[in-house]
């Protein structure tokens, strides 16, 4: 397949200006330059933000020459493109704090340090921030009419909100965004911007920008918005966004995340977010639909965007973490991966001075690890077989636990039936 037809397959395409005029130009024998662009409101990227910066690395795949914009002006405003409310505005040393920790997670997504088409990262302050405001109305603002720019969905939403609105700062937004377009033209030969369909009206802003200012002819393509099967938002949990930083979302949630998608997702995402070819994503479908219970689409999709993200050592480390959670055994874990393990279930504290000895017996530890209500029932439980300690099960009533059961020496790991945790921690 052709780039553009790799990526209608995927589904990756939402909008494009002239998409036969695109993939003229793709096949001509000069590579294209393109960029997309991401404002730094936080200090990592998230799921959300992987779409559109895969997208340049797929471009990337095909020889083209990518360019990753971080927002340090742009991000000083807000987009409101895909928002119901005004942002908070960062200051500048939060901003330069944003870029500088997003640009590892970038390194692992493009590739900089490839001789033939190495991606660049540029920051829209360093061209942004020596303009005066009457020289940005001269030579930008003169080019729009407010008419041409209310028009655009990511305004006439807003302005249709009489409750909230629209401030003249993120009206402004536009303008800004279309001259980064403009600018990266004619520094560095940039044809093309990609980004997330809410970025459309945008992007067309920097294609009129170019057109007008230099006569430059420029292209714009947008990729779908991560959602679910029911159109809901994808990449958010109950505890907020699932973030790309492993100190914010950890390895091993990050691959729990995408194990547990939803059946009828998953293939969606094997071609969205993954670089499987389509023989190995129609063998993943075809094994879904055979086999739901294996779950090797959900595992695939996991495991290459965990590789991805965190890298090789950090997904085995994720998957094994996963083993101990449906009851594999310990032998042979890392701290750091039972640590993992930790971090997702219940944590109690246990002076280690009763586990000296004889040690404290079982029925009294699950209680007090919250595992059980009484002595009596955790009795009950033992004897029914539904007890494990450090994924053993236990046999005797009459079991204790002592500082022989501790993993590196302050750990026991508690489990009732099936995926019912808790862990002990000695102090």
């Amino acid at each position: 397949m052709t780039l553009l037809e790799d990526l209608r397959w995927r589904g990756l395409v939402a909008d494009c200006t002239d998409e036969t005029e695109l993939a003229t130009r793709l096949a001509a024998d000069k590579k294209i330059t393109l960029y997309s662009g991401f404002d730094p409101t936080s200090d990592s990227l998230h799921v959300g933000n992987l779409v559109p910066l895969l997208a340049l690395r797929r471009f990337q795949k095909y020889g083209h020459h990518p360019i990753a914009l971080a927002g340090g002006a742009t991000g000083m405003i807000g987009d409101p493109s895909g928002k119901s409310a005004e942002r908070n505005l960062l200051t500048t040393e939060q901003i330069a704090h944003n870029v500088h920790c997003i640009k590892g997670q970038l390194h692992r997504l493009l590739d900089f340090k490839t001789k033939t088409n190495p991606a660049r990262l540029v920051d829209n302050a360093t061209w942004t921030a020596p303009i005066t405001y009457l020289e940005f109305l001269r030579d930008v603002g003169k080019f729009f009419t407010v008419n041409w720019m209310v028009a655009k969905e990511s305004v006439r939403a807003r302005m249709e909100d009489r409750e909230n609105g629209i401030s003249y700062t993120e009206f402004s937004y536009m303008l800004l965004q279309a001259y980064d377009f403009y600018h990266l033209h004619q520094a560095q030969g940039c044809e093309l911007q990609i980004g997330g369909s809410d970025q459309w009206g945008n992007i067309t802003a920097g294609i009129e920008l170019v057109r007008k200012k230099s006569g430059g002819h420029t292209f714009g393509l947008t990729v779908p918005l991560l959602t679910k099967a029911d159109g809901t938002k994808y990449g958010k949990t109950a505890d907020g966004a699932v973030w790309l930083d492993s100190r914010k979302t950890s390895p091993y949630r990050f691959y729990q995340f995408f194990v547990q998608t939803d059946d009828a997702d998953v293939v969606k995402l094997l071609k969205t977010l993954t670089f499987l070819d389509k023989n190995k994503i129609d063998e993943l479908e075809a094994g879904m639909k055979s086999n739901p219970a294996d779950r090797a689409a959900q595992k695939a999709l996991a495991s290459e965007l965990t590789t991805l993200v965190h890298g090789e050592s950090a997904c085995a480390d994720a998957m094994r973490a996963s083993e101990i959670m449906f009851g594999g055994n310990l032998d042979g874990v890392s701290e750091e991966v039972f640590k993992d393990v930790v971090g997702e279930v219940p944590t109690k504290d246990l002076e280690k001075a009763k586990l000296d000895g004889a040690g404290t017996p079982l029925t009294e530890l699950l209680v007090h690890a919250g595992l059980a209500p009484s002595k009596g029932q955790a009795r009950k439980d033992i004897e029914g077989g539904g007890i494990y300690l450090n994924n053993v099960r236990v046999a005797e009533v009459s079991r204790a636990a002592t500082a022989g059961d501790l993993y590196f020496g302050k750990y026991i790991l508690l489990r009732k039936g099936k995926r019912t945790y808790a862990v002990v921690n000695v102090v």
